[in-house]
């Protein structure tokens, strides 16, 4: 039977076998790597920056494609109303409102501290120019089931309908703005949250998950016909070592 199963003809198709399935593996799994690929979220063009109102308006939520732009704002930091958004990577954001000279606020998170008395929290003075990433207002639900204290002057979300009831009397645009720079710079500059830039929900593409399954049906349909070949080879010489008995004469 060794000798049969390591004969010239029937190792080369054990080999044109093997190959057979490692080729059908490979395909199916590149076809199937490129199916899970089209499901990932996948950047798309950052546009330049633009005034944070033409995106963000007061009692309206951000579109879709408003979150992550890159904005500017220009305005004074009312100092009074600044917060610290607790728990944020071991630390602190700063979010201060940033009043645009046309009786709207938008909040600002200037950056992150590692703690409240950190020299960073200092309001910058003056007029600036803020350029940062529009981000979407923060759902409050999971905060209001929790029954800890926080410091006074500290919140766990950036929540736009929150941050109207700390600051009433305030006409504030919706979303907020993560800073990535500022001009004038701050004496003492806090570090830069990171903000990724927009990303596009990805498609699922089924035509290559059939294409995969296809592949390994093809590597599944080389080892029937493998199994075939040396079932027929191994009855052959079977046959040859047990020729059939020559019929009786008459």
């Amino acid at each position: 039977m060794l000798r049969i199963l390591f004969s010239p003809r029937l190792v080369a198709l054990h080999l044109l076998a093997i190959g057979a399935l490692v080729v059908c593996g490979l395909l199916g799994r590149w076809q199937l790597g490129v199916f899970e690929e089209s499901g990932r979220p996948h950047a798309v063009l950052d546009p330049a920056p633009v005034a944070v109102s033409t995106l963000s308006q007061p009692g309206r939520h951000l579109t879709a494609d408003a979150v992550s732009r890159q904005v500017t704002a220009e305005g004074t930091f009312d100092a009074a109303k600044q917060l610290l958004v607790a728990e944020r990577d071991g630390g602190l954001w700063l979010l201060t409102p940033l009043d645009l000279g046309d009786g709207t606020q938008i909040p600002v998170v200037r950056g992150w501290v590692p703690a409240a008395g950190d020299p960073a929290t200092a309001v910058p003075e003056g007029r600036v120019t803020v350029t940062g990433r529009l981000r979407p207002s923060e759902s409050t639900d999971s905060v209001q089931r929790r029954v800890r204290q926080l410091p006074p002057g500290q919140v766990l979300t950036v929540s736009s309908a929150e941050l109207i009831n700390l600051w009433p009397g305030t006409k504030l645009r919706n979303g907020f703005v993560v800073a990535t720079a500022q001009s004038p710079a701050p004496v003492v500059a806090a570090r830069p949250v990171n903000v990724s830039p927009p990303t596009e929900s990805g498609v699922l593409t089924w035509r290559n998950l059939a294409y995969a399954a296809q592949w390994w049906i093809f590597g599944l349909f080389a080892v029937f016909m493998w199994w075939h070949f040396v079932r027929d080879a191994l009855r052959g010489r079977a046959q040859e070592r047990d020729p059939d008995p020559e019929p009786a004469a008459v």
